[in-house]
């Protein structure tokens, strides 16, 4: 097993498959991306033998991110060797759901289990105001289609912002009073490039779970493979409410996740000062090397991230490691 000093076990990997993104969401890449990245991303085979040597390691859970996935004209086969991989049970993917509805049947025949919708508003305008993108109504359309597909976890991300939906809280829980998705509030993080718009735009989610939990939502228990947020269900609606909120003090004492770039860089942590280059060890199918390199790395790991001292580590913006 992949632990580190804190006995923390790590059976969660978050992949980027590439930097590159189509939208414009002014919290992450405002200016659109840097595509200076695009030639050297991780190659299939390098994805199979990276992922072989994380379930060898107990990884269970892999999710794929970016940028925007599906960018990538092999992510169908990227999701089939992931798929393939043995000791992966489940397989992820987190899509600002640009062509969600065209190609969510492929990615379900492929194996995705579960997927991720980045939605920060219900209202079309200040959609487009925050992504730069006016497809609001496909991407919820697409929301739907994956409901009535079955795919086992539907969830929605929202990134909390002062000024565009920090008084939403009503019209997204009305939304998912019906429908049976998991709607995650994300508190907006600092990174190198948008300390200015955090201190304009960042709210606490603490406010919105002391609301929860005063009109009887319940905290639900957490998979051993499950990420950071807090989720709560209530009787009265048939999907959930969850909170990330990384501003919290006891935010990283049950991480269980490690993420690898699209360059093949190791990131112990999201706001981590260094990452480790373990493309070298993606070169042949001995797994060995790189899961000995694997085991030394993550004993470095530190016990928390230092968000609260104003430092965001070498993260440049959030579509570098997939948030």
């Amino acid at each position: 097993m992949l632990m580190d000093r804190f006995s923390r076990r790590f059976t969660y990997l978050r992949l980027s498959v590439t930097e590159n993104c189509n939208f414009r969401c002014d919290y992450c890449l405002p200016n659109g991306p840097d595509c200076t990245s695009r030639q050297a991303e991780l190659s299939v085979p390098e994805i199979r033998r990276l992922v072989t040597a994380f379930a060898e390691l107990g990884t269970r859970k892999v999710r794929i991110t970016g940028g925007e996935p599906c960018l990538r004209k092999d992510l169908l086969e990227i999701i089939k060797t992931v798929k393939a991989v043995p000791g992966i049970e489940e397989v992820a993917i987190t899509t600002n759901g640009y062509r969600l509805q065209r190609d969510l049947p492929a990615w379900r025949e492929a194996g995705v289990d579960a997927i991720n919708v980045s939605v920060d508003s219900l209202d079309p305008s200040t959609f487009h105001l925050v992504t730069g993108q006016n497809r609001l109504p496909a991407i919820l359309e697409g929301i739907e289609q994956a409901i009535e597909l079955g795919i086992p976890k539907v969830k929605i991300n929202t990134v909390l912002l002062r000024g565009h939906n920090g008084g939403a809280l009503p019209e997204f829980l009305e939304f998912i009073r019906q429908r049976k998705v998991s709607l995650r509030f994300i508190e907006l993080m600092r990174t190198n490039d948008n300390v200015a718009y955090y201190q304009r735009h960042h709210i606490s989610g603490q406010s919105i779970k002391d609301q929860l939990l005063s009109e009887d939502w319940a905290l639900c228990d957490k998979s051993n493979t499950a990420g950071p947020a807090q989720e709560f269900a209530h009787p009265d609606y048939a999907g959930k409410l969850g909170l990330i909120m990384p501003y919290s003090r006891d935010f990283c004492d049950d991480c269980n996740r490690l993420r690898v770039s699209s360059l093949g860089q190791l990131f112990l942590c999201l706001f981590t000062e260094h990452h480790q280059d373990i493309r070298s060890f993606l070169q042949t199918d001995d797994s060995a090397p790189l899961k000995a390199a694997l085991q030394s790395f993550v004993k470095t790991k530190k016990a928390t991230h230092a968000l609260l001292d104003e430092s965001s580590g070498s993260t440049r913006h959030l579509a570098m490691i997939g948030g």
